[in-house]
């Protein structure tokens, strides 16, 4: 275990700290921390900074609720900076995006990029947020709640009659498209990929126990 006497903070008393998702490794803001933010950090157990802009310390989710629950804090090799693995309770960014890193400076094209629908979610949260001419998701998010509850509604009858007709692929194809619709409607209602992770948790312990109680 490194001390803090022992990290190396700079001439205004600050270390960077990049925040990590604990559970999908995904990079998700910078920050920076002074030693009393750190102090406060590791007693809550829960993301504290130092504004630099503001000149003041700042807990994560004080005034959203999107707290970043700490996993571990780990310094580098020099000691001068820092990642904490967290586990959050919301978008990490103040645009209601899932992370604070969203704009592509450049891309490989020969490497191909991972999908993940945590990417997705950030490409449609940044649609809503950062409106694109063109773009079919701005386009819903435009139309509003009841544009996108009618496309659900329709996606969702296109996977019935696919599956009812035998055709795999085209089963694929229409769940595909149900699920975006419905990623589409979570960001229009602020609902993250936690808290439906969170919700099918808390169902299979609750299946568990009522499972237990059958067997007794």
């Amino acid at each position: 275990m490194v001390d803090i006497n022992s990290l190396k903070f700079d001439e205004n008393g600050l270390i960077p700290a990049v925040v990590v998702d604990y559970e999908t490794k995904k990079v998700l803001t910078l920050a920076y921390m002074n030693r009393e933010s750190l102090e406060i950090s590791i007693a809550e157990r829960r993301t504290c900074f130092w504004s630099r802009s503001r000149q003041t310390l700042w807990r994560k989710g004080e005034s959203s609720g999107n707290v970043q629950h700490i996993v571990s804090i780990t310094a580098d090799c020099d000691l001068d900076a820092l990642t904490v693995a967290v586990k959050k309770d919301g978008p990490a960014c103040h645009l209601n995006t899932d992370s604070c890193f969203n704009n592509t400076v450049f891309e490989n094209g020969e490497i191909p990029t991972r999908f993940s629908y945590e990417s997705l979610m950030a490409l449609i949260g940044g649609r809503k947020n950062e409106k694109k001419e063109g773009s079919y998701t701005t386009y819903l998010f435009e139309k509003g709640i009841d544009k996108i509850l009618k496309k659900v509604g329709e996606e969702t009858t296109e996977v019935i009659v696919a599956a009812k007709g035998g055709d795999r692929n085209e089963t694929v194809y229409e769940i595909a498209d149900l699920a975006y619709h419905v990623m589409v409607l979570m960001v229009q209602m602020g609902i993250t990929l936690k808290d439906i992770t969170d919700e099918l948790e808390a169902r299979h312990v609750i299946d568990k126990k009522v499972k237990q109680e059958k067997m007794v």
